[in-house]
């Protein structure tokens, strides 16, 4: 299945408008394995023709199949295990302290896919019942694809992704056995939110969340792009909360509102900057209509 470079200027033009993602010159090779499955759907014989149809606009939905065909949703249960390890030994011990009052422990995992990472956040409140008895833990969710979320909103996994990451124990203790996989229990669940967002578009509601996951996103956009995501990420921050990258990312050179946390490396804090504390009233007002 040959592609032309005009074809793929195009379908990279589509991902990057549609998402913020780039799609570079060294990763448009997966281009044909990404739509193969597409293109056999739609009895559509050759990604040429698939632009012809996409230029011509007689299809509109299949544009978004094509963006989602193209998103990079790799993921799985407990991913790099350090930074979970990370949160239930540094973040959520400081939390237990600093919330005693209130409560409530709010997590935002941006770009999660398919919600393995999201359960897996669930899974380390679950397994330690008396420690956060009373509490309410609001975990949500987001991902600018829509087949994601649905996916992660049923819960449901085959045996081979339910087996990535997750010891056999785990498996059995927060998972049912249906007839074609495994399926999130209610009890896990329960304190878990999803919703399709664009990471670079505007919060659709206050934010203040203590621990913000944004890990293997910021890889695919560009400085400026990656810059205005900083931004975003900022201000659904709570003064105190913290955020963690993908191993391969960092802020440094790329945000001067996020540092990082001297006692804790791989996660990053607030650094005060101003206009931070000003753009989030803003976003505010805009999310109220005020």
């Amino acid at each position: 299945m040959q592609l032309s470079d005009s074809s793929s200027r195009i379908l990279a033009g589509l991902l990057e408008a549609r998402t913020g993602q780039q799609l570079t010159m060294s990763r448009r090779w997966r281009i044909e394995t990404a739509l193969s499955a597409l293109l056999r759907e739609r009895g559509i014989g050759t990604l040429d023709e698939l632009i012809t149809i996409l230029v011509m606009g007689k299809e509109p939905s299949l544009s978004q199949e094509v963006v989602e065909a193209l998103l990079n949703n790799e993921t799985y249960f407990f991913r790099d295990r350090a930074p979970f390890d990370l949160l239930a030994r540094y973040a959520l011990p400081e939390l237990l302290q600093r919330r005693a009052k209130s409560s409530r422990v709010r997590i935002w995992s941006a770009g999660c896919s398919t919600g393995q990472e999201v359960y897996s956040l669930a899974m380390l409140f679950a397994d330690e019942p008396e420690q956060w008895r009373g509490w309410t833990i609001d975990i949500l969710g987001s991902d600018v694809s829509t087949h994601c979320i649905d996916r992660a909103r049923l819960g449901s996994y085959s045996q081979f992704e339910v087996q990535r990451g997750l010891g056999i124990n785990q498996m059995i203790k927060w998972f049912e056995e249906t007839s074609d996989g495994w399926r999130a229990a209610e009890a896990l669940r329960r304190p878990i939110r999803f919703q399709v967002h664009n990471l670079l578009e505007p919060f659709p509601h206050p934010g203040d969340f203590d621990i913000v996951l944004c890990r293997n996103v910021l890889l695919y956009l560009s400085p400026e792009k990656k810059a205005l995501a900083f931004d975003r990420l900022a201000g659904a921050m709570a003064e105190d909360g913290w955020l963690m990258l993908g191993a391969g990312e960092t802020v440094i050179g790329q945000s001067s509102k996020l540092g990082a946390d001297i006692k804790a490396r791989g996660l990053y804090r607030l650094t005060g900057d101003g206009t931070r504390i000003e753009k989030r009233a803003a976003d505010r007002r805009a999310a109220s209509g005020a």
